[in-house]
């Protein structure tokens, strides 16, 4: 490929235009879309002008591989190829850089210290308050004050030490999902060890001989539905190839909170409660990438009793491993949707060539909830609100019982109430980094077990990552003048919250 007519160049010249039009407070032809009200929302200063920077490392890696592009949606020429749907496309980090970093958005990692040639870690069971909403903070369990508890990160061939102390009101054991170790390291609580008692400790110790992505749990039922699980990444001693720019992990699970209760009923059939790393859409923390990169996500379905189907919107991407193993690549599988079922971890990569602003979601309808109640059938929600009745229950005003006209539609209503976006919720939602310049209405539709996949040109990723105050909706907009068809782009209203 000729260097001056490829998709990159292009990309990064038309980028640096762009870029510069940011800076200069314009959003090219959307300006002359800008709603009034949307006007009267305080604007940030002006966006420093990036560096044209390309993170492609000249001469080592490619922008097209037989017929497979990483900066334009493609599927290459032949099914059969090793690059087809961008299947063994590299990364732009090189396999001498070492692994990439782990992230699991909204979680922390568990620091060790070197002791007697080990990696040696301390664990803390207890009672946890997590946030899984702006103002919804709920009673669940799990270790070092968090739930799921901090990631245990190790390489291939470590040993590891691991004290775990238990500070819950009854007798617990941990549990090292999936490693092949000796039998008394376990964790099955009286089959191999005597429960560890409240107040007590107990140490565990092993070599690690596989490589992957596993997970470490209570063994006692109930304290696993409360939410008692932690991911204990490990790494190869060989870099995986192709070798990956980003490496995710999500903790999918359920909890049965009712409406008036912060507890979660640990014997529930259904769950009204769904958290990514601990948190509900729209708070879970998006995935943020650059356009070009290869990206792992793990995702472990921790789930009671429910299996998910994961779906990615815009990619397709490669079914590369299990809990168990990484499996050969003669088996890699491609998928849009992948069902991941309770315990399980699967491991997806693709190659990020589509910019936008993407979900990244369970398909189950319930799981794209939050905090539901049942609302079946034809009820009563217009003037839903009953502050009328509760302050003159002598007279008990009349029903209102005029329904519109949607209600002579079968069916209607069944939309979800129960979660209050109110000025400081949307405050919390906006607070973070990895939202800025997202369209106004974007909380408005992820919601339960999902989250976002952002995936940025170089000199947007910088912006949104590296400085502060992104006008909302200015980075999506940017992006349908680059990639889209900006003619046809309506502009999102703002919401009437103040945030």
């Amino acid at each position: 490929m000729e260097r001056e007519t490829s998709p990159r160049r292009h990309f990064i010249k038309s980028g640096m235009l762009a870029a510069a039009s940011l800076a200069a407070g314009k959003t090219l032809s959307a300006q002359e879309q800008v709603d009034p009200e949307e006007a009267a929302v305080p604007q940030a200063g002006p966006i420093a002008t990036p560096p044209a920077a390309s993170n492609t490392k000249e001469g080592t890696v490619r922008d097209q591989y037989d017929g497979f592009s990483r900066f334009k949606p493609s599927r290459g020429n032949d099914p059969d190829s090793d690059y087809y749907l961008g299947k063994l496309v590299p990364g732009f980090r090189s396999t001498e850089e070492g692994p990439a970093p782990f992230v699991a958005p909204d979680l922390e990692k568990l620091p060790y210290v070197m002791k007697d040639g080990a990696k040696q870690f301390e664990l803390v069971a207890q009672n946890v308050r997590r946030e899984f909403l702006p103002g919804y903070e709920m009673d669940v369990w799990g270790y070092n004050g968090s739930m799921p508890g901090p990631t245990i990160e190790v390489t291939q061939g470590d040993r590891v030490r691991i004290i775990v102390h238990n500070e819950l009101p009854e007798p617990t054991t941990v549990h090292w999902h999936g490693f092949e170790l000796p039998v008394q390291q376990d964790g099955s609580m009286t089959l191999t060890q005597n429960p560890i008692m409240p107040g007590k400790s107990y140490v565990y110790e092993f070599d690690i001989h596989e490589a992957g992505t596993f997970f470490y749990h209570s063994h006692v039922a109930m304290q696993e539905a409360f939410g008692m699980v932690g991911w204990f990444i490990v790494h190869p001693k060989k870099v995986f190839d192709p070798p990956v720019d980003r490496d995710f992990g999500l903790i999918f699970q359920n909890f049965h909170i009712k409406a008036n209760q912060t507890i979660s009923n640990s014997w529930a059939m259904d769950w009204s409660w769904h958290t990514i790393n601990g948190r509900s859409g729209p708070f879970t923390t998006p995935l943020v990438v650059k356009h070009g990169e290869r990206v792992r996500i793990r995702l472990l379905d921790f789930s009671p009793m429910q299996h998910h189907p994961i779906h990615l919107h815009g990619h397709t991407f490669w079914l590369t491993g299990r809990e168990g193993a990484r499996t050969p690549k003669s088996a890699w599988i491609p998928r849009n949707t992948e069902l991941v079922g309770v315990a399980q971890a699967a491991e997806f990569e693709f190659i990020a060539n589509n910019p936008g602003d993407w979900m990244f979601h369970c398909h189950m309808v319930h799981h794209m909830m939050n905090h539901m109640v049942e609302q079946v059938g034809p009820r009563i929600r217009e003037g839903a609100n009953v502050d009328a009745y509760m302050t003159n229950l002598d007279q008990r005003p009349p029903v209102d019982m005029k329904h519109s006209e949607g209600f002579a539609t079968p069916g209607y209503p069944q939309g979800m109430q129960g979660m209050q976006m109110s000025e400081k919720f949307m405050k919390a939602i906006w607070s973070r980094r990895e939202v800025q310049g997202m369209r106004a209405t974007w909380p408005k539709s992820v919601h339960g077990l999902m989250t976002l996949l952002r995936v940025l040109p170089d000199d947007l990723y910088q912006q949104v990552m590296e400085t502060d105050d992104v006008p909302k909706g200015a980075i999506f907009e940017e992006i349908v003048q680059r990639f889209g068809t900006p003619g046809t782009y309506q502009k999102a209203p703002m919401m009437k919250m103040g945030h």
